[in-house]
């Protein structure tokens, strides 16, 4: 680095003087905005117009939900016939909006797509009294609100639930699946001890604390209230470098161009809220330490089984290597708990998409531009080929619209391909061994006993010298809180700042670029983030080996009831034999099925038939479907539900018996030649919509055209190549 002359020294000593007032009146700023939003009647980020539908304070069980109607902006329409789109975002501490912040979110993408929008969100204190099952409650009213008001539309509604918003979702769709269409989850932490070594140490705090003693402990000193602000901190201390440098510094460093985007962030980042008490008991007992959910060991209000199987809608699982709060892991292996194999999950009637982002962090799921303009813009806009999809497990891949060429079957920038995977592609991303998820067992049973000692001798004396002065005093006083509050312009010690921030800007002298004390800053603070970084990894290391090492301790897990040297199987939800029973009976009616129909079903089963060995299926195939669907002549138009309805009858009859199926299919072309010639077309128009026509599909449709053409003599089903196994059709 070159050597600063004297103006140098001058001109950034000036520089770095205003950016200091300019950095202090940001900070003012944010205080006030955290006020006024705290004040707010409904106080939520949300960047759209909307009407309140819903408020679940009037429902018979009481909660702080509401239902918003997003009102689209000036110039986009939405079509009524497309099914709605209900956000729910996270109530980890935050204040709710962050699903819709901006145009380029979750319900901007939406509202671009042509779907009715809305919201799901919170206010920032419970209702007395009010537990997870009453949101769950409260939910299933919205949902049946929405469905009501759509009477329209393709579909139930799409419900995107973000972060822990997630896993609400998905024991809600558990219980009532007629509520649902399709469900994405965004983050969403469903199986809550799975990561990879090395990395991803949230997992360990609950063992490393003892367990829930200390939420319990925390929601007593509250009054029966616990402050989402720990859960906001407890975020912060995954990144120390950001959270007590990185922040700060870069608003600082570039405070002429940053306040805006900061202040947009901070607003969101800084409405802590508030959960019951026994909320927050039940998240941690039977979620993140208990890791219940993913087993089937959590029951509705009824007694009704919690299982996940349960759910009749296609699941989109979203997730990142980048995310060290939601890991593809936590996010995806609660698939290994409920299935043996594609063709278990096939049998249960179920389809289930993920996609894996190589780099974006938690929030970035569901904050960033980019991936709003990329993953969920295409989720919102290929909805229906994701709600059409055969049971069976599937990875959404996205390639640049430049490689794949200008098509008219193309709508956005990228073209997402929907291929079949199988359970050994969940088990490549990594996971637990068998002995560490007996290190994991021993944590929830330790954190059991905790608890209980600390009900029994330790409660009745914490709930004794508390009050809710005392609770109202802790929660005021948290260091997040006065980290906003003290800067407001409240404080007369902040008086001076506006003005003379005003002035300043009037006034402004910036150093010029190329000044190298601008380049000794820049590496002084890249030295700050690296020493920050040093210690984040020496705390990580360290928590990991102390967990393995407790819990992993053979004494300690035969106290707590966890032996040892006990065969290590998988844990797997129990397996259901009504559901055995179901599916064979199901199996039978297939078969009954194979003859009975007529031109469609033939159709259907062609060309699902032929497309089979491709192993996927991208939007541009479908949208020919949806055009052929949609323009078909002489017909009634199918809808949505009865098309997937006949999708996944075709393609399990298949599934069972590809030989009996394809040889019954003279059976349905009962018409003349010129409509199975168009019909066979329309096969190869939806089979070259993707590209170019591979000779292994071409074989199978050549087979299919003489089937067509000729239904009074059976034709011979050898010559064409048999399916290849975990295929998807096309």
């Amino acid at each position: 680095m070159s050597i600063p002359t004297a103006k140098d020294m001058a001109d950034y000593a000036v520089d770095a003087a205003q950016r200091n007032i300019l950095f202090l009146d940001v900070l003012r700023q944010r205080a006030d905005q955290y006020l006024a939003h705290a004040a707010e009647k409904l106080p939520t980020v949300l960047d759209y117009d909307h009407d309140l539908v819903l408020d679940g304070r009037d429902l018979k069980r009481p909660c702080n939900y509401f239902l918003l109607r997003i009102r689209p902006p000036e110039g986009v329409a939405v079509d009524p016939l497309k099914c709605p789109f209900v956000i729910v975002d996270p109530r980890a501490g935050h204040g709710p909006g962050i699903g819709g912040f901006k145009a380029d979110s979750e319900i901007g993408v939406a509202l671009k797509a042509g779907h009715p929008c809305y919201f799901i969100g919170f206010r920032p204190k419970p209702e007395p009294g009010q537990t997870i099952l009453d949101i769950l409650d409260a939910w299933a009213a919205f949902l049946e609100t929405v469905i009501a008001s759509h009477p329209r539309a393709e579909g139930k509604p799409c419900v995107i639930g973000n972060c822990q918003a997630g896993w609400s979702v998905m024991m809600l769709a558990s219980l009532r699946p007629e509520l649902f269409g399709p469900v994405i989850l965004a983050g969403t932490p469903l199986s809550y001890w799975g990561g990879v070594r090395g990395r991803y140490p949230m997992r360990y705090s609950g063992g490393l604390l003892g367990g829930s003693w200390l939420t319990a402990l925390t929601g007593d000193l509250g009054g029966g209230i616990f402050d989402g602000a720990w859960l906001v901190q407890n975020f912060e201390n995954q990144n120390p470098a950001n959270t007590l440098w990185s922040k700060q510094y870069n608003l600082w460093a570039n405070v002429d161009t940053e306040a805006d985007r900061y202040l947009g962030f901070e607003k969101w980042w800084g409405g802590h809220v508030t959960l019951n008490a026994e909320e927050m008991q039940f998240i941690v007992d039977e979620l993140f330490v208990g890791n219940h959910l993913a087993a089937g060991e959590i029951r509705g209000r009824d007694g009704t089984e919690i299982d996940l199987r349960n759910i009749a809608s296609p699941i989109v699982c979203f997730c990142s290597r980048g995310d060290n709060i939601t890991p593809p892991q936590q996010a995806l292996d609660w698939i290994l708990d409920l299935y043996d194999s594609v063709d278990d999950i096939r049998a249960n009637g179920q389809t289930i998409v993920y996609a894996i982002h190589d780099t974006i962090g938690h929030l970035g799921i569901f904050v960033s531009a980019g991936v709003a303009r990329k993953e969920h813009d295409e989720f919102a806009s290929n909805i229906d080929l994701i709600d059409v999809l055969p049971p069976g497990l599937y990875e959404a891949v996205f390639t640049p619209r430049a490689e794949a060429g200008e098509d008219e079957f193309i709508h956005g920038d990228w073209v997402m391909r929907v291929e079949a995977r199988t359970l050994d592609d969940i088990r490549a991303l990594g996971g637990n061994t068998l002995e560490d998820e007996k290190r994991f067992e021993a944590a929830a049973k330790v954190s059991e006993m905790n608890l209980a000692l600390y009900r029994t001798f330790a409660q009745p004396w914490v709930k004794a010298i508390s009050n809710p002065q005392m609770a109202e005093a802790m929660r005021k006083l948290h260091p997040l809180r006065l980290g906003y509050e003290l800067f407001a312009s409240q404080n007369p010690f902040m008086a001076w700042v506006q003005p003379a921030a005003e002035k300043l800007r009037e006034n402004r002298h910036e150093a010029e670029e190329g000044n190298p004390l601008l380049d000794w800053q820049k590496a002084a603070s890249e030295k700050i983030v690296e020493g920050l970084e040093a210690w984040r990894e020496a705390v990580e290391k360290l928590s990991e080996d102390t967990f393995l090492a407790v819990y992993g301790n053979e004494m300690l897990q035969k106290a707590v009831g966890v032996d040892p040297e006990s065969p290590v199987e998988p844990r797997h939800a129990p397996k259901r034999l009504l559901h055995r029973q179901l599916v064979e009976r199901r199996i039978g009616e297939l078969r009954a099925a194979f003859g009975k129909g007529g031109l469609r079903e033939a159709t259907l089963r062609a060309l699902i038939y032929a497309g089979r060995s491709r192993g996927g299926v991208d939007e541009r195939g479908f949208e020919a479907i949806r055009r052929f669907r949609r323009t078909e002549t002489g017909k009634s138009t199918l809808s949505l539900a009865e098309f997937k309805q006949l999708v996944r009858e075709q393609y399990l009859m298949l599934l069972i018996d590809e030989d009996a199926a394809m040889a019954a299919l003279p059976d349905l072309l009962a018409v003349d030649e010129p409509a199975r010639a168009m019909a066979v077309s329309a096969i190869r128009t939806v089979l070259g919509a993707s590209g170019p026509i591979e000779p292994e599909v071409e074989a199978r449709l050549q087979t299919v055209e003489r089937m067509f053409h000729l239904p009074e003599a059976p034709v011979s089903l050898q010559s064409a190549p048999k399916r290849r196994s975990g295929r998807a059709p096309s």
